[in-house]
């Protein structure tokens, strides 16, 4: 055999091989790919106003709050009509009741002097607070002081803000010029914002057209089933207790409302994706 007829053969053996171990080789070992790592983290957001802890049936228990929040499992909670030290509530600092027994870090706003002690809004999280901001709003008639309270926490390396307040039940003038006020507090605040309320108003609104013209409402971006009733709990008959945020840092995936006779309202609860 000549030469060049036994390199050409030599060549055509080691070719063979060659596409022989490439054909064994997983093939995640055959391609490179390269991915990009999108930040997704599903967050369990939950609005209440819990009535300074009395249910309807009238008597005041912190415990039957706190089974509520600890069998839904929120990440972040908005609370309304919070008592601290007042005489109605026993003296109860029922935030931190409520932080000890559902082993969530807290944060307290005091919009009012009541009976001896303060009344406001307060948050619960799972996640340690990075900064509180309580703003108080100015009042052109109602009785009761409002205000707003907002956290920063940060997940996964991002930092969210979270937003609870709860609005004028008397007057819609009054409502739309505490929304004015909490946008322009909110204003300078960058990346995904959640806002929670007892708004004291429906869809149909001028209160929740402002909100709605800046966010996305949980309860329709996610097409919820049902209709979102809150209030009275026994019987509701209204949609006040909503959950917002801007639609270019989360998305919705679902909403529903959570049957419990804890309070006069119902507590809402949305799954929020960040991206």
């Amino acid at each position: 055999m000549s030469p060049r007829r036994t390199f050409k053969t030599l060549l055509c053996v080691v070719l063979l091989g060659v596409c022989l171990v490439a054909s064994l080789l997983p093939a995640t070992q055959a391609t490179n790919v390269s991915h990009s790592v999108i930040f997704k983290k599903t967050l369990r957001i939950m609005t209440y106003n819990i009535h300074v802890g009395v249910g309807m049936d009238k008597k005041l228990d912190l415990q039957r709050i706190a089974d509520v929040i600890n069998k839904e499992k929120p990440d972040l909670v908005g609370l309304q009509e919070v008592d601290r030290g007042v005489k109605r509530t026993e003296g109860k600092d029922e935030i931190v009741e409520l932080a000890q027994m559902t082993k969530m870090d807290y944060a307290f706003a005091h919009n009012l002097d009541y009976q001896g002690g303060q009344y406001g809004v307060a948050i619960l999280s799972s996640y340690l607070l990075k900064n509180v901001d309580h703003k108080m709003f100015e009042n052109k008639r109602e009785a009761e002081r409002r205000g707003m309270l907002r956290v920063e926490v940060e997940i996964d390396g991002k930092l969210v803000n979270f937003v609870t307040t709860h609005l004028d039940y008397q007057f819609e003038d009054g409502r739309v010029f505490e929304t004015e006020q909490m946008l322009k507090f909110l204003e300078p605040v960058k990346g995904p914002l959640i806002v929670v309320a007892d708004l004291n108003d429906e869809p149909t609104g001028a209160a929740y057209q402002l909100l709605d013209h800046l966010f996305d409402d949980s309860w329709v971006a996610s097409k919820a089933k049902g209709d979102g009733l809150s209030y009275p709990a026994d019987k509701p008959i209204k949609r006040i207790d909503h959950i917002f945020y801007r639609p270019e840092t989360a998305r919705a995936k679902k909403s529903w409302v959570v049957t419990t006779l804890a309070s006069d309202h119902l507590p809402v609860m949305a799954e929020l994706e960040l991206r």
